[in-house]
């Protein structure tokens, strides 16, 4: 299947972090950077660094939830851009659960864009806002599990968009 304008809108890395910069300035500090985003799942990346960092020398859980979140959101994105009718996204919840200290490149996958796909075609037919769960894992360089987030997001079709 190939990429859609929004796909290559943030494959491009150059056009991507003008975005971070201007709608998202404290992902754009962090570091936050898109590996991949395909239909099927988004990949996304931070470093620990001084401004990533805890008093525990590991990188703080808040930038971790940066780049899991936009992850996540990422798929949603790509599911609803240019939709019609348009769809509101917005996070009710988020849980998370840290298994191991962050140091290093951290990379957050989140592999659901299929249920996603599901998820927008219902919100479109059905016209009530449907919430969904959407999950992050991230992975150290070593390829073991340090954190897991799960995201719920509200999602409901705008009335009268064309």
């Amino acid at each position: 299947m190939p990429n859609s304008k929004f796909q290559n809108l943030v494959n491009n890395s150059f056009l991507f972090r003008i975005y971070l910069l201007k709608s998202l300035p404290m992902a754009f500090m962090a570091g936050v950077r898109v590996k991949e985003l395909s239909s099927d799942k988004a990949i996304t990346t931070i470093k620990f660094g001084w401004l990533t960092q805890n008093p525990f020398r590991s990188m703080y859980f808040a930038c971790q939830a940066m780049a899991a979140e936009m992850s996540t959101g990422l798929l949603v994105m790509n599911a609803i851009y240019n939709s019609s009718p348009a769809v509101s996204m917005l996070i009710i919840q988020n849980n998370a659960r840290f298994l191991k200290k962050a140091v290093g490149k951290i990379t957050f996958t989140c592999a659901d864009g299929n249920h996603i796909k599901e998820i927008i075609t219902k919100v479109k037919q059905g016209g009530e806002g449907v919430t969904t769960d959407l999950i992050a894992v991230g992975k150290d360089e070593k390829g073991d599990i340090v954190a897991e987030f799960v995201f719920t997001w509200s999602l409901k079709a705008k009335a009268n968009s064309f």
